[in-house]
């Protein structure tokens, strides 16, 4: 009888553990300007050149988050939705995390960002002129929407 209510308590916890551990998921955006120039950051918490983004707060849509991130990471502003890309497995940070990306082609930006606690550094950049520490996310995302790389489902 013991031994039949450790495994069920055993299933019971992890059954717990499985559904009560948050999705997390982020945004980015892929903004692309009329010179074919694809935009990216350079974070001061993490090592080479990112597209723009973020984690997706509770209680906010994707959209309201992307557009939140390209606010305070580039100082750009949609003029007009941005197109969903697709959403991919990012197991580089967790089991559980995704990132959703998607191609801006319509915006204004105020000024070039200035460096601040979050961000180094941010511009735009000819796809002959990719950093090299470009992260291999970012440049997944790039081939597969300005070269026609096939599309991945991991980040």
């Amino acid at each position: 009888m013991r031994n039949a209510i450790e495994q069920m308590m055993r299933r019971s916890f992890h059954f717990y553990w499985r559904f009560s551990r948050g999705l997390t998921l982020g945004a980015r955006a892929l903004v692309i300007d009329e010179a074919r120039r694809v935009f990216l950051v350079q974070h001061t918490y993490v090592r080479g050149w990112h597209l723009p983004g973020g984690g997706v707060e509770a209680g906010e849509t994707l959209l309201a988050a992307l557009t939140r991130e390209l606010r305070e990471e580039a100082n750009i502003e949609l003029t007009e939705p941005p197109a969903l890309h697709g959403v991919f497995y990012n197991a580089r940070w967790s089991r559980r995390d995704h990132v959703a990306c998607f191609v801006v082609q319509s915006f204004r930006q105020s000024a070039p960002p200035a460096p601040n606690r979050e961000i180094a550094a941010a511009r735009f950049f000819a796809l002959d002129e990719l950093p090299g520490d470009t992260g291999a996310g970012s440049r997944a995302r790039i081939a597969e929407v300005l070269l026609g790389a096939p599309v991945s489902e991991k980040w």
